[in-house]
């Protein structure tokens, strides 16, 4: 069991990993690839206190390298699934499952926009993990909505395990099995009834089915925890950093702006810190 699990591995998550290492805590970090963040596509940054100059990509090396060098561990992926046991958590990252004591968020803004229907058809039919939920629709009609690059993977996963899978997405699909059927659509809409999903309706046309699952490249926090308290679409936290949730704390731009690398390093400090202070409380308690 870890410590902490930080997902997200930008300023706010490097920088909690940073610090609760100091701690002496053990520390995972997950997140997707490094180029994929938007602080790497930055051609320049003058306004971060002491490094003026360096590219998004050289600060994005350098601040890895820190945490790395800290003893941190980095597992690139996507989370699927979190859930809240009390005195720990457990996060589903493909098929592999992780535990921590204390749960940061640091993934910066989610903006993949939900499609009209998602929401209210939340696990009555709509599903963000196909090695979770893929069992439960054997031999079942289901359509993948391809927003992520492994998108196609788990399609040919559901495949094989034997769903009836039709794959949309907005472009071509690359690695997806020949054999699935593929529809270009960027429209679309999840229908349902009687409170259950019955159907994709992509770019006017329905596609029937009975489960869909939304393969975005990162998943919303309040979809991973549902009770997680939001405001103005960020999530609400005090001055530790912590969420309304024990044990869940959050930090960067996911918590509001100004949206500024300076603002994350320092709430990903305040995080790690506040969790590493109640760690070790309930040790000496």
């Amino acid at each position: 069991m870890y410590d902490m699990i930080i997902i997200g591995g930008g300023p706010a998550g490097l920088s909690a990993a940073v610090a609760a290492q100091g701690r002496g805590k053990q520390v995972l970090v997950i997140s997707n690839p490094a180029e994929g963040n938007p602080l790497s596509k930055a051609p320049v940054i003058h306004n971060y206190l002491g490094l003026p100059g360096r590219s998004g990509r050289q600060m994005m090396e350098e601040f890895t390298k820190h945490a790395l060098d800290m003893g941190a561990e980095l597992r690139t992926g996507r989370v699927l699934t979190a859930m809240n046991m009390g005195d720990s958590f457990f996060l589903t990252v493909g098929s592999d499952v992780y535990e921590g004591k204390k749960l940061i968020f640091a993934g910066g803004i989610s903006r993949g926009t939900k499609y009209p229907g998602e929401e209210g058809l939340v696990g009555h039919g709509v599903s963000y993990c196909a090695t979770c939920d893929g069992m439960l629709y054997r031999k079942r009609p289901v359509v993948v909505i391809g927003r992520a690059k492994d998108a196609p993977l788990e399609a040919n996963y559901l495949a094989q395990i034997g769903c009836q899978v039709t794959y949309v997405s907005p472009a071509a699909p690359v690695g997806l099995d020949a054999a699935i059927p593929s529809v270009k659509a960027g429209r679309l809409e999840i229908a349902g009834e009687g409170g259950s999903v019955t159907a994709v309706v992509a770019d006017g046309a329905k596609i029937p089915c009975e489960g869909v699952f939304i393969l975005r490249e990162t998943v919303a926090p309040n979809d991973l925890l549902p009770e997680l308290e939001l405001e103005d679409g960020y999530i609400k936290v005090n001055r530790s950093m912590e969420t309304n949730i024990p044990g869940v704390y959050a930090a960067g731009d996911c918590t509001g702006k100004p949206l500024q690398i300076s603002k994350a390093v320092g709430e990903g400090l305040i995080a790690a810190q506040a969790a590493a202070e109640a760690i070790e409380a309930a040790n000496n308690g």
